[in-house]
């Protein structure tokens, strides 16, 4: 029994060891295998087609197997004209070849405005453009734009010959992308680095048929060894500023061995094949660069800038820790005092509606004539609080209302409304006749938002008001604009009559409007608010909302058109006192700008951002107070 008892334990002790020894193995196995990998991976390195899991320079083909053949071989003089026509920018092709990867794009960061033509066109796509973070809705979907050929005819061309139908789908980005091509390109052209890439992409085509030729060995290393030292020096380097010392002598090398290589009598199927796989590689690549910076364009002018964000964070925090004397009650008689100048600016931004305060109030005759009404919402309330308690604009007073925490009972439709910014819409055009994509037309155009439509609830004891954007900027006297006899009209507003609402009939329904008024626009309005009340107006709006609304169309549809019906026959037209498209337009002239008593930055580069046209952020940033100790804590660098 002893004996057996031992036999069992010996036996049991060596199971375990040998179930030891197994794990130990499988331990060293799993160790030893990803090193294995780990070193081939390393060998060839920069030699990217023997990595297939590469996602960027699969390209190399090292294959020997003679019976990959072209189907249809071509000859030599073929293969040179493919050669010939590689372009050195985008490929023309890129946009037909991702129109759906580019619509999941754009979906997530929507733009919008306007566009017109008349007589001879039709609205095709109406967007709307989120004025900021908070208010951002999705308009029309840019998908509409593929089914209508704007972005498939703008890949047939290159950017300024088809920057009207880009525009249908992308909006200005199109616009800063042509700007920044036009002065770039002959930097590009000129470029070491793009010499570079495109004797690359001759080598690469040429070097399975030489390395499949057992006469040519050497050129074969040769080739792939220039291959791999451009591979590497591109990886390293994306400009000529950083390229290392003796790239012209790699260069040299690369020709040499082109040059040999266009020499050996090859198979000019497998070249052309070889070119054919390596321009859908670059397309690809390509396509996701575009994907790429339409996005982040879209982020940047979408998004807060960090050095605003801090900005107002601080002063909320300070307003709370520091508790301010309410001045309020000692001018609580000039804010509904009827016998001066109102003045309403609906902002979220403090340092926008800074600039619009201090630039009216500069170049008014009598500062202490004018009353400002700061409009914003509950999170900036107390930054703006602070903001204007702390800076004064002369004899002007300033008062901040938090619109979300207003009393107004008249209408029920309006007590739900949450503070929203004006409204800024992309609207594109094409010819009925289906003309070509380059007569599509694009134009953009800023309306009231809801928040407009309680004014006269708000201001109950004033009968006229003038309404500024945050995004404008004053270059002259407004106060003859209080004189003005506006012969019953309620809205005394810029008019744009390159869109005229005939123009716009698919999305004002059966109304029976008139096809020769022209859109108005938001930024400098002049408001008769007792006519408003007259004629009941914010019902009416309230009314074509819900009208529209029944039709489905979208957010930024209904409020279009809405805002269009309600003043119509209302509108009394200033004759430029306003100019627009400085958040957009790239060629205005600058005795224009200079001349313009109100400077509009509509659209998405407005002059508080990177974004923001660099020639005209000079108008606005001179009504800053850079000194401001806030500012220089949080590094505004507008």
């Amino acid at each position: 029994m002893k004996v057996g008892g031992g036999g069992g334990v010996y036996s049991g002790k060596r199971r375990c060891n040998g179930l030891v020894v197994g794990v130990l193995c499988l331990v060293i196995l799993s160790l030893l295998v990803p090193l294995i990998g780990l070193h081939n991976a390393f060998h060839s390195g920069a030699y990217p087609y023997d990595q297939p899991s590469s996602t960027t320079n699969v390209l190399i083909d090292n294959s020997h197997d003679s019976k990959e053949k072209h189907e249809s071989p071509v000859n030599e003089t073929r293969v040179k004209e493919i050669l010939d026509k590689i372009p050195p920018i985008l490929p023309q092709g890129l946009w037909n070849r991702s129109n759906e990867p580019l619509n999941e794009t754009i979906d997530t960061a929507p733009s919008g405005t306007s566009t017109g033509k008349k007589g001879s066109s039709t609205a095709d796509v109406v967007q709307q453009l989120p004025t900021d973070t908070n208010d951002a809705k999705t308009g029309t979907d840019p998908a509409n734009a593929y089914g209508r050929g704007g972005v498939d005819e703008y890949g047939k061309g290159g950017v300024d010959e088809n920057i009207n139908s880009c525009e249908v789908s992308f909006g200005t980005y199109c616009l800063w992308r042509g700007k920044n091509r036009e002065e770039t390109n002959g930097e590009m052209n000129a470029s070491m680095v793009k010499k570079l890439k495109d004797r690359l992409f001759v080598a690469r085509a040429y070097y399975p048929s030489i390395a499949k030729l057992p006469a040519q060995n050497k050129l074969s290393r040769e080739l792939k060894q220039n291959i791999q030292e451009l591979e590497r020096v591109l990886s390293e380097s994306s400009t000529d500023a950083v390229l290392q010392p003796g790239i012209e002598k790699k260069l040299r090398k690369m020709e040499a061995a082109i040059a040999r290589a266009k020499s050996c009598p090859v198979d000019c199927g497998n070249v052309d094949k070889k070119l054919r796989q390596i321009l859908d590689l670059t397309l690809d690549e390509a396509t996701f660069h575009m994907k790429q910076s339409i996005f982040l364009y879209q982020l940047a002018v979408r998004t807060m800038p960090k050095g605003l964000h801090c900005l107002s964070m601080n002063q909320t925090v300070e307003y709370f820790k520091s508790p301010l004397k309410d001045m309020e009650l000692s001018l609580a008689g000039k804010y509904s005092d009827p016998t001066l100048q109102h003045y309403v600016v609906f902002s979220k931004n403090v340092l926008a509606s800074s600039v619009v305060i201090n630039s009216t109030v500069t170049h008014a005759r009598e500062s202490g004539n004018l009353v400002f009404h700061v409009l914003t919402d509950q999170q900036n309330y107390f930054a703006m609080k602070l903001w204007f308690f702390r800076n004064m604009y002369k004899d002007a007073a300033v008062q901040v209302l938090n619109i979300e925490h207003l009393n107004m009972d008249s209408h029920a439709e309006a007590t739900d409304i949450k503070m929203s910014m004006p409204r800024e819409f992309r609207v594109s055009f094409s010819s009925v006749d289906n003309q070509p994509s380059k007569n599509i037309r694009t134009e953009y155009i800023t309306t009231f938002s809801p928040s407009h439509y309680l004014l006269p609830e708000i201001f109950k004891s004033l009968e006229k008001v003038l309404v500024l954007n945050d995004d404008v900027v004053v270059q002259q006297d407004l106060s003859s604009l209080w004189n003005l006899n506006m012969g019953g009209k309620v809205n005394g507003a810029v008019q744009f009559c390159s869109v005229r609402l005939g123009l716009l009939k698919s999305y004002l329904g059966e109304n029976n409007a008139d096809e020769n008024a022209c859109v108005w626009m938001s930024g400098l309005n002049i408001i008769d608010l007792a006519r408003w009340r007259e004629l009941d107006l914010t019902k009416i709006y309230w009314r074509f909302v819900q009208e529209v609304k029944l039709r489905e169309k979208s957010v930024g549809d209904h409020e279009l058109a809405a805002n269009l019906l309600t003043f119509q026959d209302t509108v009394y037209a200033l004759d430029d006192w306003a100019l627009s498209g400085l958040g957009h337009d790239f060629w205005i002239d600058v005795r224009d700008i200079e001349n313009a008593a109100v400077l509009h930055y509509n659209g998405d580069m407005k002059p508080w951002l990177n974004m923001g046209i660099p020639k005209y952020k000079t108008y606005w940033n001179k009504f800053l107070n850079r000194e401001d100790e806030f500012l220089l804590a949080c590094n505004v660098n507008a």
